[in-house]
């Protein structure tokens, strides 16, 4: 039996085009533009999150083709829009590497990639409110739907910093969560909320 054996000078080019290729973003380092799209060529974990998110995208896509998803592309834009105004924050990137995951973690469960754990249900105020803890994200994730709405209403929050208990933050929603206790706020009003098994 015969074997290919190839030169050392060849496996060593085939070695760094593969690690040329592996610290590189899903978008053409030639053509960035800006200070955040030149950090991204430049830093290879971000690199790395950037090829993340164009895979995670791509099945977006392929799920809007075959299941009927809501199409991404507007979201995605806009995304791409926040990421870039990143320059403006005091630590640009961990700005970028936060709206990363964050991106991400939103695909994966608007999309399908994540199994949907079981809901734990909270009475806040005089608003019932159902929560899914996603785990598995990267960061954790939790997506809040008040009850009787649709899904315009629904929020997604992200684990954040917390001295006790697991703390979420997303847009104009707080929710602090610890033994089947939790603090909300909702577009500014603040509510206690209790588990109905800790009634």
């Amino acid at each position: 039996m015969s074997r290919l054996i190839l030169p050392i000078g060849s496996l060593l080019l085939a070695l760094t085009f593969d690690l040329a290729l592996a610290s590189t973003p899903s978008f053409d380092c030639a053509k960035a533009e800006g200070e955040v799209e030149t950090l991204i060529c430049n830093d290879p974990p971000l690199s790395a999150l950037d090829r993340k998110l164009a895979a995670a995208y791509a099945r977006a896509l392929e799920r809007v083709a075959q299941d009927g998803y809501q199409d991404p592309h507007a979201m995605q834009r806009g995304w791409v829009k926040g990421r870039n105004d990143c320059w403006k924050a005091a630590d640009t990137r961990a700005c970028v590497e936060t709206s990363y995951r964050e991106r991400i973690a939103e695909l994966q469960i608007q999309y399908g990639d994540m199994e949907v754990p079981s809901p734990v249900n909270y009475r806040c105020g005089d608003m019932d409110l159902a929560v899914v803890f996603y785990r598995e994200t990267d960061p954790p994730t939790a997506v809040m739907t008040p009850m009787g709405t649709n899904d315009e209403g629904q929020v997604i929050a992200f684990l954040a910093r917390s001295g006790s208990g697991a703390r979420y933050e997303g847009r104009n929603v707080s929710f602090w969560e610890h033994q089947g206790e939790a603090m909300l706020t909702w577009w500014g009003k603040e509510m206690t909320c209790k588990a109905p098994n800790t009634e």
